[in-house]
Parts: C-alpha cells; sequence; structure tokens
C-alpha cells in the first residue's frame, strides 16, 4: 500500500510516499528555519504563509513524477500543531483524496513522533517511549500502536523551548537544540552547578518542568563575561543537566513498569548528549531504539507510516475532518499523576 504523507504543523513543508509503513521511497522537507531565524522563533502567520507558497512543489518533489493515481491513500497531520500551518497541510490532502477518490488518513503529530523510530527498525511491544520536542515532552507505556498511557508530560516548558530559550540569553541564535549541542562539545558540564528539575514526590515521578532550569541559567549568567569559553561551559552545562531529566524520568517509568525497552523520538533525539546517554543505558542491559536523524524533526515520512497502521486499525477521515491546535490529554501546567 503506497500512503502519500503530508506535514505541516509547524515551520516544516513535508511530503512523503512510503509503502506498506515501511519503506520510504521519498521524503521532501522545507524548512523554514532561515526564514524565522531573525524573530528568534517560529512566527505563525508567517509559517502559514510559506506553507501556502511552497506545499504544492514539495509534494510534486516527493511524487518525483510519479502520477497521483499510483498513490493509495493520503495521511496528513491534524493535529496538534499551529493551526493555520495545520490547514494547510489538511486542505492539500483533502484536495488530493478527493480528486484521486482515496482515503484520507488523519494523524495524530505525537503519534507520528512515536512511530518514526519504527520506520527503520522492528520494535517489540510493549514499551516506554519518550517523546521530546520542541512543543512537547512526553512519557508513554505503550502495549501496541493503538493502545498507550500517557505518564508524564511538561507542566511548563518542554525541552526543546528550553533549548530555545538558553540559546537566546547565550546568543547562540534560532534554533537552540542545535546552536547548544555544537557549542557543549567544547564546554564543561560541570561549570555551572543547576537544579535537579521536579522533586522525587510520587506525582512527579514522570513529569517535566524546564521553566526553573532556563531561569537558574539565566540568574547565574548575571555580571558573567560571555566569552567562546563560557558560552561554552554554560552551554554545555545546561545541556547536561536538561539530559539528565530526560533519563532520569524515563528509568523512572521503566523501573515501575519493568519493561526494560525504550524508544525515542522528536527533535531532541537527535541530541548528541542524549544520544550517548542512550548508548550508555544499552550497556546497562536496556533495549533502546531511537528515530534516524533523517526522522528526529518533523517530516512526512513518520506520517504515512503512521497512517498505514492507522489505516489497517480502520481509522480515517473525510472531508469534514479538522484540524484542532491542542492535545486534550497534555494542558501546560497541569501534572500527570503517577
Amino acid at each position: 500500500m503506497l500512503i502519500l504523507g503530508i506535514e505541516s504543523s509547524c515551520d516544516e513543508t513535508s511530503a512523503a510516499l512510503v509503502a506498506d509503513g515501511k519503506r520510504i521511497v521519498s521524503n521532501t522537507v522545507f524548512s523554514q528555519i532561515e526564514i524565522h531565524k531573525k524573530f528568534n522563533g517560529v512566527v505563525p502567520e508567517v509559517a502559514s504563509r510559506n506553507h501556502l507558497i511552497k506545499i504544492l512543489d514539495v509534494v510534486d518533489e516527493a511524487l518525483g513524477g510519479a502520477p497521483l493515481d499510483t498513490v493509495d491513500a493520503v495521511a496528513v497531520t491534524n493535529g496538534p500543531g499551529l493551526l493555520g500551518s495545520l490547514l494547510v497541510g489538511l486542505s492539500t490532502a483533502k484536495a488530493i483524496a478527493f480528486t484521486q477518490s482515496v482515503p484520507l488518513i488523519p494523524v495524530n503529530h505525537i503519534e507520528s513522533h512515536m512511530y518514526a523510530p519504527h520506520l527503520t527498525n522492528d520494535i517489540p511491544f510493549p514499551y516506554i517511549a519518550l517523546v521530546v520536542s520542541g512543543g512537547h515532552s512526553l512519557i508513554l507505556k505503550v502495549d501496541s500502536f493503538q493502545d498507550y498511557e500517557l505518564l508524564g508530560t511538561t507542566i511548563d516548558d518542554a525541552a526543546g523551548e528550553a533549548f530555545d530559550k538558553v540559546a537566546k540569553v547565550l546568543g547562540l541564535g534560532y534554533p537552540g537544540g542545535p546552536e547548544i549541542d555544537k557549542a557543549a562539545k567544547n564546554g564543561d558540564p560541570g561549570f555551572m552547578k543547576l537544579p535537579r528539575m521536579l522533586s522525587e514526590r510520587r506525582e512527579d515521578r514522570y513529569n517535566f518542568s524546564y521553566s526553573g532550569l532556563k531561569t537558574a541559567v539565566a540568574f547565574r549568567m548575571k555580571g558573567m563575561t560571555l566569552d567562546s569559553g563560557t558560552v561554552a561551559d554554560v552551554a554545555a552545562s545546561f545541556q547536561s543537566a536538561a539530559v539528565a531529566a530526560l533519563i532520569e524520568k524515563s528509568l523512572n517509568a521503566i523501573r515501575d513498569t519493568g519493561i526494560k525497552r525504550l524508544v525515542v523520538s522528536g527533535g531532541v533525539a537527535a541530541n548528541s548528549c542524549l544520544r550517548s546517554r542512550l548508548d550508555e543505558l544499552r550497556g546497562d542491559g536496556i533495549e533502546v531504539y531511537t528515530a534516524e536523524l533523517a526522522y528526529c524533526g518533523d517530516n512526512a515520512a513518520m506520517v504515512a507510516g503512521r497512517g498505514y497502521v492507522d489505516f489497517l486499525a480502520g481509522k480515517t477521515g473525510g472531508m469534514k475532518t479538522d484540524a484542532y491546535s491542542r492535545l486534550p490529554l497534555v494542558q501546560k501546567g497541569k501534572r500527570v499523576f503517577g
């Protein structure tokens, strides 16, 4: 089954062809990073207008000259994300599905990130999933593609947001994740002692809070001379603390459930410090699977892949399928109680 995937939830316009949920025929991504750099973050209106400009070209490139009638279904991200951006991709997908008389498969953005490691790995269930990106930091217990439980989330900033904000304070630019990762390679992670995030109280064993960490970095930088060495040391200190929380909370879930299998995805999964710590977990006897670097960020291959398993489960949409901006079960400021 050949599925055309379309992704436009934030600032990447992407289209992909994936056969049977695994064989990636194409994966085209147009990134708006250069457009949003001058704003130090994504401007929703600017993002949606650029999706409009690029979406048809991106779909054409993904098709690679193949006629649309070779596509068996169209999978598209319909939430969560920036509403204006989502509507561009959703409207395009609806038009293609309608004109070609093929099923439309609406895909949850978080579920597509969860599927990304499955594109290149055969992963048995159950497992603990860590989804960590610019907008989300989640830990889930996954028993099947359609059966999972949210264990923990962020009560304020997601990890990726904290990377962006600390990078801004350090003058490293946007996006913050890759910039901090690069600067930290020459820094001392022990340079700045930073607080642990959330206590070990039972209700916070799986929840994240990055707001206090980023604020602590900003306060402790006051009066510092930000030469290249200091920037590297601060970046390394922050990155080490941010990653430690991801590992610690994941280990809490592994110990409490007895499931020694961890699957990591999302944009922050590309971070070299996090990948190094995951390698250490492998050495401790934990099965660890990660999305390949090309599929960590927002991309349509993971949408098409997830669309395939949703289609097999009977989940399809239609012309009345709508977009949504937030996940009802994940609201910042509210803890998930274990």
